[in-house]
């Protein structure tokens, strides 16, 4: 679990960052769980945005969701939302804390 400090220095990092995982009306569905796990595999940091006809998750999709692929929700912004996962991919760069 990333603490307050670790959340803040991941929430300045993820300004910069473009969503590359989008939702649709059909929400959290197994495919979009798929991608997200990839890109986290692939990225540590992601962004992802929601479609302006969709409803956002819960605290309690969003914390669901994140157990599920080993995550930590970072932050939720509107219909933005940032994860974060330790990533063992050898070439990337990691994030240090």
């Amino acid at each position: 679990m990333i603490n307050k400090k670790e959340r803040i220095n991941l929430r300045s990092l993820a300004q910069n960052l473009k969503p590359v995982v989008w939702v649709g009306k059909d929400g959290f569905t197994e495919n979009v769980l798929k991608q997200i796990d990839e890109e986290l595999f692939n990225h540590e940091l992601i962004k992802i945005s929601m479609q302006e006809n969709t409803t956002p998750p819960t605290e309690f999709e969003l914390t669901e969701m994140a157990v599920k692929l080993g995550a930590e929700v970072v932050t939720t912004i509107g219909k933005k939302i940032v994860l974060y996962r330790h990533s063992e991919k050898k070439g990337i760069k990691h994030i240090e804390f």
